[in-house]
């Protein structure tokens, strides 16, 4: 009888809308709203995210941001004074390379940065730490619920991040690149540094009044 009702829960759950897929897109669960995403999962990051990042962590100067869109990401780090590779499976502005990341096997020397499309954020992830050298770092913007799923903890085993910055208040990504709305997922910043072991060190940013 428990379980019956529970199911009915979440069978009759709708927004106001009546959108029965509301609570799997509160949570950022893109799977259930599959129909809704942007062709190319492209969604651009707030630049402020970025700069806010940069108050708390620094980086080489020498940056790869493998899937720049519309250089939202690179924009801000050159303006930082980084000397930025910026590249991408689609090209979407000037200035950016058209490269499959995970066609290149080549050694960078330098830190990587970047929001990955989703569906493929953990394939970004090991792909980076392959490329980079000791010591270096690799940040990605992702969901807070990458924390979540078996074969993430896998990943985690092997690749534990140094530091979560998890955003006190919600930072909306642009769907097209076209309006950053703040929206119900929570973000964070990933970071990786090669040749890191022991647990992670959970922190805050975007939390000024």
């Amino acid at each position: 009888m428990f379980t019956k009702d529970i199911l009915n829960f979440y069978n009759n759950m709708k927004d106001w809308t009546g959108n029965k897929r509301s609570i799997y897109a509160t949570l950022g669960a893109s799977n259930h709203v599959e129909d809704e995403r942007e062709e190319n999962d492209f969604y651009a990051t707030n630049p402020i995210a970025l700069e806010l990042l940069l108050e708390k962590e620094s980086f080489a100067h020498d940056i790869w941001e493998p899937a720049a869109g519309q250089k939202h990401l690179s924009n801000v780090l050159e303006e930082h004074g980084h000397n930025v590779r910026s590249s991408d499976l689609i090209i979407r502005t000037d200035g950016v390379e058209q490269l499959d990341f995970f066609d290149t096997n080549e050694t960078w020397n330098g830190d990587i940065i970047t929001n990955p499309p989703y569906k493929y954020a953990q394939e970004f992830v090991e792909h980076s730490m392959d490329l980079v050298n000791d010591g270096n770092k690799v940040a990605m913007f992702l969901k807070i619920q990458f924390l979540e799923g078996k074969k993430r903890r896998e990943l985690f085993r092997k690749y534990p991040p140094k530091t979560i910055y998890v955003a006190t208040k919600r930072l909306g990504c642009a769907k097209s690149g076209e309006t950053f709305t703040a929206g119900a997922v929570c973000y964070a910043w990933f970071v990786w540094e090669k040749g890191f072991s022991g647990d992670p060190i959970i922190k805050w940013f975007n939390d000024y009044d």
